[in-house]
């Protein structure tokens, strides 16, 4: 075939030139085509991704407004720059007056001065260092007996709260060591057991605590101790988060006087995430509003104008922010409406009065969480809402109890007598026992001996049980008590089936004096009831709804002892985590908005696809053409040489013609 740079050579007429205009003609329409359905989706998809970013935006403000603590926000200031504080949502506002009278001090000693630190010798032994009311004994030997070796072996104790340095005064070295933490508790006090035969004198290491360089103080140890409405408190250390709930206070100064201290609800920070919340809806309905308006006039629509997924999107964010929360029906705060978000019925935005939302929430603080988190109530004060999940359906469910639950117990048989005289008598017959919390054996109870009101063996028996090892790394307690007839009741802290207190050792002694003997006594029980009227699974104190149920997922408190109804719980799902969840399923894959724009990245693909189908259908016509004109060409030629011969014959036949 000839190339089809060579085509119209024979004619002049049939060129690649018209193949091209014949082609480009072919390929015209179906090109504007494609190239306009590409250009209206490409719009469609710039706009999406714009609606999916504007609905991020609002997914992330509304989650935060989802979390209670955001609500709830506290605010602390103090009079006394000595005084500072950080608050949670849990703190209780209010103004307190606290006077710092004495700030607590890490205690400190120090040796006194050596010539060295790293080659004179103090000899050998053990260094007793009690901290905290635990000893460590430290061995001291021929390898690190100077004073640099001390400090660091007191340094490399395990467990040992304090800090050895050696310090270099400008004439001559000192070993100070310090407690970790202030307070009397942590005071410091050393004992030397020396190996020199002479233990007690200036030589050796027994000159570490006896003699002109033994350990001094140079820093009490001391509480603080502070005054809280005219109330005497103490501490350990002047970080404190036991004096106030919700609120770590740290004290750095004394004060002359008492200083005032706050703490406010921090309306300021929540109503700018309120109206965070407000600014974005608005904007993604003014978006949405511009992409599906139609201008009569110029009979012109937005690119998403009649689509059902952003026609989605408008609705149902709307309606979860113009809906009343459902729960909430009976309270002071029930919609956005009661707290200052107004609608212009005119353009759809949101408006918010900030005024009004600051006094509403100074008002009604828990409604004001429950209207945007989720919220668990109880109408009943001795039932307490714990949780409930992903699964719980918002409502309101019935608690019906028919067994309370109940803590072990174990009650003595002897009446112990509270007159001053027959008193209870401990001595070494009869004082000692072993007792189990709920399975956890204590180490042997020793009693002091003495004689004792039942009020005082009571105090007696509760000390020493509370300061049991193993109950305290085990966290196990219980309460010591009398019965009405003076006999020894003992409780465990603990409530269910778990709960229960035992004795399995005791001096036969004891049996007679306390009426305390070998064996298990009252086992607790779970609690056991109903919560929308399904049967709930008991645990100690905590109820938990039927897996089968709407209310599955929610778990309550029940103390007292009241059976029957127990009133009810309501699940809340606030705005903010209804919004998360819709925007979520907008924009989750597969969701509805990114379904949309799975498909229209489908439709590019087909165009792509039809412009391939195009080219090789206008590349095969672009092949006919060259084939057909090449074969016209061709007899052109022929002619033209058939002429150009005639024409030659004809003139040499008649020579004179023209």
């Amino acid at each position: 075939m000839a190339s089809i740079s060579s085509i119209g050579i024979g004619s002049g007429v049939l060129t690649s030139e018209l193949i091209d205009k014949l082609a480009n003609a072919e390929r015209e329409p179906t090109e504007k085509r494609l190239d306009a359905r590409k250009e209206d989706i490409d719009a469609q998809l710039s706009e999406v991704a714009k609606l999916k970013s504007a609905l991020s935006d609002l997914r992330l403000t509304s989650r935060l407004l989802g979390n209670p603590e955001s609500i709830k926000s506290n605010l602390f200031s103090s009079t006394s720059s000595g005084i500072s504080a950080t608050v949670t949502e849990k703190a209780a506002t209010g103004q307190y007056q606290i006077k710092v009278a004495n700030l607590a001090q890490a205690h400190s000693m120090a040796t006194g001065v050596f010539s060295d630190s790293g080659t004179t010798r103090l000899g050998t032994g053990t260094l007793r260092i009690t901290l905290g009311g635990v000893s460590h004994n430290l061995v001291i030997d021929s390898s690190n007996n100077t004073l640099q070796g001390i400090a660091d072996k007191i340094n490399g104790a395990p467990n040992l709260a304090a800090t050895a340095s050696v310090i270099n005064t400008g004439s001559g070295y000192q070993l100070v060591l310090s407690s970790d933490s202030e307070g009397t508790k942590n005071a410091i006090t050393l004992a030397v057991t020396d190996n020199d035969g002479t233990p007690g004198d200036a030589s050796g290491l027994s000159q570490l605590v006896s003699g002109s360089k033994a350990f001094t103080q140079v820093v009490a140890a001391e509480d603080l101790s502070l005054e809280v409405n005219g109330l005497s408190v103490t501490r350990s250390s002047n970080t404190v988060d036991d004096l106030l709930k919700g609120i770590t206070f740290n004290f750095t100064e004394e004060t002359a006087s008492a200083a005032t201290v706050k703490v406010e609800r921090d309306s300021g920070t929540v109503a700018s995430r309120v109206k965070d919340l407000v600014d974005k809806y608005n904007a993604l309905q003014s978006l949405i509003a511009e992409t599906t308006k139609y201008d009569p006039e110029k009979q012109e629509g937005g690119v998403l104008l009649g689509e059902s997924a952003v026609r989605g999107v408008a609705q149902q964010t709307r309606s979860v922010l113009y809906a009343l929360v459902q729960g909430l029906e009976s309270a002071n705060i029930r919609s956005l409406a009661d707290i200052g978000v107004s609608t212009n019925k005119d353009t759809g935005q949101l408006s918010f009065d900030e005024a009004r939302f600051k006094k509403q929430l100074a008002k009604y603080p828990d409604d004001m969480v429950a209207l945007f988190a989720d919220q668990g109530r109880t109408s009943d004060a001795q039932v307490k809402f714990q949780t409930a999940n992903i699964n719980t359906k918002v409502g309101t469910y019935d608690i019906a109890v028919t067994v309370a639950a109940t803590q072990g117990t174990n009650t003595g048989t002897v009446s112990l007598s509270n007159a001053t005289t027959s008193l209870t008598t401990i001595n070494s017959t009869n004082d000692q026992f072993t007792i189990q919390i709920d399975g956890i054996s204590s180490d042997q109870i020793t009693l002091a001996s003495g004689s004792y009101t039942a009020d005082q063996m009571v105090a007696e028996l509760q000390a020493k049980i509370d300061a049991d090892a193993k109950f305290q790394a085990a966290g196990k307690s219980l309460v010591v008590s009398l019965d009405a007839s003076n006999q020894l009741v003992f409780t465990s802290k603990n409530y269910g089936s778990t709960s229960s207190i035992g004795f399995s050792a005791v001096e036969a002694g004891a049996t007679t004096a306390l009426g305390i003997a070998v064996g298990t006594g009252t086992v607790g029980k779970n609690v056991e009831g109903f919560i929308n009227g399904a049967a709930a699974t008991g645990k100690g104190q905590l109820l938990t709804a039927n897996t089968a149920d709407d209310s599955k997922g929610i778990v309550v408190e029940v103390t007292g002892s009241a059976l029957g109804s127990r009133g009810s719980v309501s699940w809340i799902r606030g705005i903010g985590d209804q919004m998360v969840d819709t925007v979520t399923s907008f924009i989750k894959y597969e969701g509805t908005l990114s379904s949309f724009e799975l498909r229209l990245n489908k439709q590019l693909s087909e165009i792509k696809e039809e412009r391939k189908t195009m080219e090789s259908r206008i590349s095969a016509l672009t092949e006919r053409l060259a084939q057909q004109f090449t074969a016209a060409d061709i007899l052109v030629a022929q002619f033209k040489n058939t002429q150009e011969f005639l024409t030659n014959q004809l003139a040499a036949l008649n020579p004179g013609s023209k």
